[in-house]
């Protein structure tokens, strides 16, 4: 199937997808922000530049997009069906990218954890997100 717009016009949409500074990264700093907690944000020295980082106690939060990190289940999440040879390969190494960066993390000694754009859409699942970040941080500071 073609395309309905333009190479020019995709290429100008697609550059105006963010990498940092997304809707959902910013509601959860703020959230953190108003908490008290301090932070520090995208970390070039880390594999897979984390989204937020506590360095002390070596957490490393990412916040990943459920389409271009494919969250399986979620709606969001799924391949289109036009043009599937040029989605299908794209996003599958987004995936694997991923998974390779936050393994590298792990074997570095940091604890990855994952919160996913549609998590963090309500005041519940903020909510829930932030409190488990003040409980791993809060036992990551005990060991």
């Amino acid at each position: 199937m073609a395309d309905r717009i333009s190479p020019e016009q995709r290429s100008s949409n697609m550059s105006r997808i963010k990498g940092r500074d997304t809707k959902p990264e910013i509601r959860l700093r703020s959230a953190l922000h108003r908490e008290g907690l301090r932070y520090r944000v995208c970390r070039n020295d880390l594999p897979g530049r984390p989204d937020i980082v506590f360095p002390q106690q070596k957490l490393a939060i990412q916040v990943r997009g459920c389409f271009w990190h494919q969250h399986s289940g979620c709606k969001a999440g799924r391949i289109p069906s036009s043009n599937l040879d040029y989605w299908k390969p794209k996003l599958e190494a987004n995936v694997e990218r991923d998974a390779q960066k936050d393994e590298a993390l792990r074997a570095l000694g940091w604890r990855v954890i994952v919160f996913w754009e549609c998590e963090l859409k309500t005041d519940q699942g903020l909510s829930e997100a932030l409190n488990f970040i003040v409980r791993e941080k809060k036992k990551l500071s005990k060991e």
